[in-house]
């Protein structure tokens, strides 16, 4: 199944200083707005997205029709197609998509453990 690129979003208490100690691990800031305190970072395919005051969880994310350099993929298996595909596995959601629209949207679901995965579509 493809899903898409794939990210860790870290819920972190100081954009700043967060951003300077994953630059010191060789991440550079690749999208984003300091100000508006959230950024997204890489280093080779490694990409971490790091949100203050945005959400309590670190969590998995997957973004639908992006590559590892958040450059648009073609054809896109929309969200849509992989939350059915997800539901119909027996895998529970803990928020859906409405599945009578198209482009951007988004769903979530807990892994066995209890970490929190995202399906980000952005286009």
């Amino acid at each position: 199944m493809g899903s898409g690129a794939f990210s860790i979003s870290l819920a972190v208490k100081d954009i700043r200083a967060s951003k300077e100690f994953y630059e010191k691990l060789g991440f550079t800031a690749m999208m984003g707005e300091e100000e508006q305190n959230w950024l997204i970072m890489k280093n080779g395919d490694a990409v971490i997205g790091l949100f203050q005051g945005m959400f309590d969880r670190n969590i998995m994310t997957f973004n639908p029709g992006w590559d590892q350099d958040a450059k648009e993929v073609d054809p896109v298996r929309d969200i849509r197609v992989i939350q059915e595909e997800l539901k119909e596995r027996g895998i529970d959601l803990l928020s859906e998509v409405q599945p009578d629209t198209e482009g951007p949207g988004n769903f979530m679901l807990l892994d066995p453990d209890g970490n929190q995965i995202l399906f980000d579509q952005h286009r």
